[in-house]
């Protein structure tokens, strides 16, 4: 069986489920390999494999550590120069407008979503999904019954995307 430490990364272990895997590995009389690297050969994982198999759990959960923050880092800083990640919505206002409109005088969403048509994006042209529809509709009740709190959102984008955003 070979695990690289790429492999070890991706399977987001700690060295301590590491170790309990080398436990495993040992008591079903399986061996570490290394086909590349600077270490290639065939380690015990019971002998001085163990130690060379917790070293490269260790470095593997160090990477993955380091990827994390990274990662969060650049969401962070993305968030506040007013970046989002995920598509962008298809329902536009003009279509959220109709679609309560014509809800109030007591049609369904099934009977509406063939008269919209997306304006912008890679569905240009298309209809909106069901899902997408009954979302902004849901989006829409909730900003309905918590008006403050959308409004101190909007307010504290507006604040954090000033370019001196002294605090």
């Amino acid at each position: 069986m070979l695990f690289t430490v790429y492999e070890m990364k991706r399977l987001g272990r700690d060295a301590a489920e590491l170790t309990a895997l080398a436990d495993h590995l040992t008591a079903h009389g399986l061996v570490l390999e290394m086909l590349a690297g600077p270490l290639p050969g065939i380690y015990d994982p019971s002998g001085p494999g163990r130690m060379l198999f917790g070293f490269f759990a260790a470095m593997a959960e160090t990477e993955r550590e380091s990827i994390r923050e990274a990662t969060l880092e650049g969401l962070d800083a993305a968030s506040r120069k007013g970046k989002h990640g995920g598509r962008p919505p298809v329902i536009t206002d003009d279509m959220l407008h109709t679609v309560l409109r014509r809800r109030a005088a007591g049609e369904s969403v099934e009977q509406i979503r063939p008269d919209l048509i997306i304006p912008t994006g890679k569905r240009k042209g298309q209809n909106p999904g069901l899902a997408s529809i009954y979302r902004a509709l849901a989006e829409h009740e909730k900003a309905q019954a918590y008006p403050e709190a959308v409004e101190q959102a909007h307010a504290d984008f507006v604040a954090l995307s000033q370019p001196n955003n002294q605090k």
